[in-house]
């Protein structure tokens, strides 16, 4: 049983496996597909200003691949940041050039070292495991990404949020906690959507 400040943490995990079974069962082949398809070669599937700071990730398990929007991205002005674990809690967003060597991070993951720039971003594109139609976003479980942009926030940043998923990752309504900071928009390969819609 659950009340309205005890989210249902057994029907996230319920929800987060479901959503990463599906993704995990698309042909490798399809999904790079896709992540070659969002670099447009009419141009990225995300228009920015000249400049624009955005944050990306680098794909681990069966995530959509942003390192090619990312590098279309960079092409066309924007400058581009990872983020970098830094310890049990934090992550920094760090600037990365394309390409760059990237160095081993908690959590299977890889990231820019300690000599990268730290750079506030204007967009973050995030990983997630599921998403609903109305901005909620369930991730893997660490608070990471919330955590900081809750930072950001409180030194008056305000980035804009894009998650990066598959349609197949969408799920009817996801339980979200107070913490928890709802994505503006959703990038799958159905193209890039506002939320809620």
């Amino acid at each position: 049983m659950t009340t309205d400040d005890t989210p249902d943490i057994a029907l996230k995990n319920t929800i987060r496996q479901a959503a990463l079974a599906r993704r995990d069962a698309l042909a490798p082949s399809w999904r790079a597909d896709i992540s070659a398809r969002l670099a447009g070669v009419d141009g990225p599937a995300i228009a920015l200003d000249p400049g624009a700071v955005v944050a990306g990730f680098h794909p681990i398990r069966s995530e959509l691949d942003v390192r090619p929007l990312l590098a279309r991205l960079a092409d066309h002005g924007a400058r581009i940041c990872l983020p970098a674990i830094v310890d049990a809690h934090t992550i920094l967003f760090r600037r990365w050039i394309p390409g760059a060597a990237l160095v081993e991070m908690a959590l299977g993951t890889v990231g820019p070292g300690d000599s990268a720039e730290a750079l506030d971003p204007d967009v973050i594109l995030m990983p997630l495991s599921a998403f609903d139609r109305h901005g909620g976003r369930i991730g893997y479980g660490g608070g990471f990404y919330d955590r900081a942009i809750a930072a950001l926030r409180t030194r008056g940043l305000s980035p804009r949020l894009i998650g990066v998923a598959f349609d197949c990752q969408q799920a009817d309504r996801v339980p979200t906690e107070p913490h928890d900071i709802a994505l503006d928009e959703i990038l799958t390969e159905s193209g890039l959507r506002r939320l809620p819609y």
